[in-house]
């Protein structure tokens, strides 16, 4: 089982997947009796999909205080597994002697540490969480002090990536982005109120098909300011963190509280290639976010990024995996 390490191990991406399947459900297990002696995740990345959060994911898990999930960037815990218990969670993050061992190693100076010794803090990105409509109540009842970071990017790239992505896994079977937006209307229907009532339900369309809804960021975060305090939330623009990642990640570890410290490089995965969006087709659903672009400027004190004149990167695809 893997401490608090940052990369993937060769090893297990090569084993055949009844090998990776027990080592799994070994290493859950494991966790599960240990839970008591684990980290909690004091901040989260809860979205948005396809915003670039693995690429953040996998810079902040490479700190030296900063340790993620043992098995998997995100547990998916609050969204769908939560009917598995505290102990479950809890289990797949790092050992506190692990992690522990592995800050106090990196030697970084810690202001007013009374030890000199950075305390390690337990992190996940799980993208759903964000949208997923009981994800957020149960973040705040199970981790009322954590701290929560949100990726956003320009909407319309957003759709076009989640739908080249879907396509490319098997989550989508329309073979056209216009026609998955015509259907995404009929696939949608009811399935929040659907999760909402029964919390067993697991809605694929509403996982992978909400190319339009997801991008509406406004609703979201209301949502999340309806359950935590504005100081406990970081927003930070794709566009700006795949243009300045050194500043921009900076700001990130002020607001955690970390000690400063920067990756070697800072790298994109899971970026999907493919033909550009029609412009046609790019007008048609700019001017669909533009209201609600309007309304999130109004929340967070300043327009998004993308709706600004200077930005020059918005067919940047900075990746993000399914969630």
């Amino acid at each position: 089982m893997q401490g608090a390490g940052t990369g993937k191990d060769p090893l297990r991406s090569s084993a055949p997947q009844w090998v990776k399947s027990s080592g799994r459900t070994v290493s859950v297990t494991f966790g599960r009796l240990t839970a008591s002696h684990r980290l909690l995740p004091s901040f989260l990345v809860v979205g948005g999909q396809r915003c670039g959060t693995t690429a953040l994911h996998r810079a902040l898990i490479a700190h030296p205080v900063v340790a993620g999930p043992v098995l998997h960037k995100g547990v998916n815990y609050f969204d769908l597994g939560y009917h598995r218990g505290p102990e479950w969670y809890r289990g797949h993050f790092p050992l506190r002697v692990t992690a522990r061992r592995r800050a106090a190693g990196a030697h970084l100076p810690v202001p007013g540490s009374a030890s000199g010794a950075p305390e390690p803090q337990a992190m996940e990105s799980s993208g759903y969480y964000l949208y997923h409509p009981l994800a957020l109540p149960r973040i705040r009842q199970d981790l009322p002090d954590v701290r929560l970071i949100v990726m956003l990017r320009d909407p319309v790239e957003r759709a076009y990536s989640a739908y080249k992505h879907g396509l490319a896994r098997g989550f989508e079977t329309e073979p056209t982005f216009e026609g998955a937006l015509e259907l995404e209307e009929s696939r949608l229907a009811g399935e929040e109120q659907r999760l909402r009532t029964d919390p067993s339900y697991v809605s694929h369309s509403h996982r992978h098909h909400a190319y339009l809804t997801r991008g509406r960021y406004v609703e979201q975060l209301r949502r999340l300011y309806d359950v935590f305090d504005p100081g406990q939330v970081h927003v930070v623009a794709s566009e700006d963190f795949s243009t300045r990642p050194e500043p921009v990640f900076a700001g990130i570890l002020d607001f955690l509280g970390l000690p400063a410290w920067r990756p070697a490089s800072f790298e994109r995965y899971n970026a999907r290639p493919g033909k550009p969006l029609p412009e046609p087709l790019r007008r048609r659903l700019d001017d669909h976010f533009a209201p609600y672009d309007e309304e999130l400027a109004q929340l967070l004190g300043h327009p998004p990024v993308w709706r600004r004149p200077a930005v020059s990167v918005r067919s940047a695809d900075p990746g993000e995996p399914a969630r």
